[in-house]
């Protein structure tokens, strides 16, 4: 009997769908992303759940959606993740024999929380939310610094538009540590049983720091401009446009162009170190054993419809990267691209599933394992996403795509939007008004109508939807429920 397969589950923070050059961006320099994606499945319409970190992660690591979770967002009424969670990826896969280590950002709440893992080794950025807690990151970062600085130094806020270089030596990035830290962990597991590692980047989210020679290489190119649709106008707003940590506003044409710069050379800085831990994998002779997955959390409007950071319905925020390659061992053929809808949910049982182990009935998410051979025939005709109020009213939301189109409901304001992705994928016109599209505004209503019933809040009437303008924040059950049974210990 051979080997049970390694699981590599690599995961960046907020990186969008169309920076890879395997998903067609053609500026973009992601080799090893690439060579990967070459021998592996590319799935185009991957979608997160809830377009925000921890809501997202929280999906991603218990194959649940948002509203069994009880995470809904990252704003009013929306809680930390928390713990007491029955089934984790890591934790299943620890039953089964891994050894599980996280490694980077995990965004869990209590922040030392293991939600399963065997073992974690954090970047929590700027975050010290538990008493008397100092990230791993930060506090190696200030071991080996070699003069009077600190690791935000640089200036930028954690969720600014803003863009510089970095402003410290190349080896105390994030980036550089992440990946040493999954090296070292390669080096010192116990090789008597299989790994499960999640190399967890918190980068490209803000701070667009990228190094000097990635930054400088995306400074002066003709990058992608950003999407601004008919619609957009009501986003551009100078008041909220000044703060450094905009929402949303319309900044000058070189800002965009240097908080791209700086986005799309933290993209290019992952994926060399990415080359690095897969090097070491096959040195190590594993890489022929391990399964590799690279996805995101979310995206990152990046200004298209005068839109920064994420928690949006749109492409930018919603849409993301999911490549998985099988070693050959697994004897599964795979197709090069799937167009299927998929979520994140649907990595816990795809892992499980891969390597031979039940899947709990808590998971909510179908194993892609079937799509990548192409047998699978029973698929989802769709995928449902939302969001809680966050930034403003008028940004909280609820969607649904297959990929061609998107249906989005904006419930505190009551506005529909209406996108035919395949024709119109910058989203730049609002179908919800066109007699031509009508029935089909009709078709993708029913669709959310039907979903949001279930939850018996008000949110719908007969076959309408109600606007939730001046009504208390939507709440899960599952979330109140969790808290009661595991209570969080500060």
């Amino acid at each position: 009997m051979g080997r049970k397969m390694n699981v590599l589950l690599i995961m960046t923070d907020q990186q969008r769908f169309d920076t890879l050059g395997c998903y067609g961006n053609q500026v973009m320099e992601t080799p090893n992303l690439d060579w990967m994606a070459s021998e592996g499945t590319v799935f185009t319409k991957a979608y997160t759940p809830s377009p925000s970190c921890v809501p997202a992660r929280a999906s991603l690591l218990t194959g649940m959606d948002p509203w069994n979770t009880g995470v809904l967002g990252m704003g009013k009424g929306q809680g930390p993740m928390g713990i007491g969670f029955e089934h984790t990826l890591p934790g299943e896969l620890a039953k089964a024999g891994y050894h599980t280590q996280g490694i980077g950002k995990m965004h869990f709440f209590p922040q030392r929380s293991l939600n399963g893992f065997h073992h974690t080794v954090i970047d929590e950025s700027g975050r010290e939310e538990d008493p008397n807690f100092v990230s791993d990151y930060k506090q190696w970062f200030d071991q080996h610094k070699d003069g009077d600085y600190g690791i935000t130094d640089h200036g930028i806020d954690w969720n600014s538009w803003m863009a510089r270089p970095y402003h410290a030596p190349e080896f105390l990035h994030p980036t550089n540590w992440t990946v040493n830290e999954s090296i070292r962990f390669l080096k010192e597991r116990d090789p008597s049983n299989p790994f499960f590692l999640k190399t967890s980047f918190a980068r490209p989210h803000s701070p667009y720091d990228a190094l000097a020679y990635y930054f400088h290489l995306y400074e002066n190119k003709q990058l992608p401009k950003p999407f601004i649709g008919d619609w957009a106008s009501c986003h551009d707003v100078l008041a909220d446009a000044a703060r450094p940590e905009a929402w949303r506003g319309k900044r000058r044409e070189e800002e965009i162009q240097r908080a791209r710069a700086g986005y799309y050379g933290l993209i290019n800085h992952i994926d060399h170190q990415i080359g690095r831990l897969l090097i070491f994998l096959k040195k190590i002779g594993e890489l022929d054993n391990t399964m590799v997955l690279f996805l995101s959390d979310h995206g990152d409007m990046l200004g298209d419809h005068h839109l920064w950071r994420k928690t949006y319905a749109y492409e930018g925020s919603a849409h993301i990267p999911f490549i998985v390659r099988l070693p050959k061992s697994a004897g599964i053929p795979q197709q090069k691209t799937v167009d299927a809808p998929v979520t994140l949910q649907d990595v816990m049982p795809t892992i499980l599933d891969a390597v031979g182990t039940d899947i709990p009935d808590s998971v909510d998410g179908k194993s892609v394992l079937g799509l990548m051979s192409g047998t699978e025939t029973t698929w989802r005709n769709y995928v449902h996403g939302e969001h809680s109020t966050c930034y403003a009213e008028e940004q909280e939301m609820q969607y649904l795509t297959d990929g061609k189109y998107k249906y989005i409901w904006l419930p505190r304001i009551g506005e529909e939007q209406l996108f035919h992705l395949e024709k119109d994928p910058g989203e730049l016109n609002n179908l919800a008004g066109s007699k031509a599209y009508e029935q089909m505004l009709v078709k993708w209503r029913n669709r959310l109508v039907t979903l949001l019933a279930r939850r018996n809040l008000g949110l719908t009437e007969g076959d309408q939807l109600v606007c939730q303008a001046g009504r208390p924040p939507i709440m899960s059950p599952s979330y109140k429920e969790r808290l009661a049974m595991h209570p969080l210990p500060f």
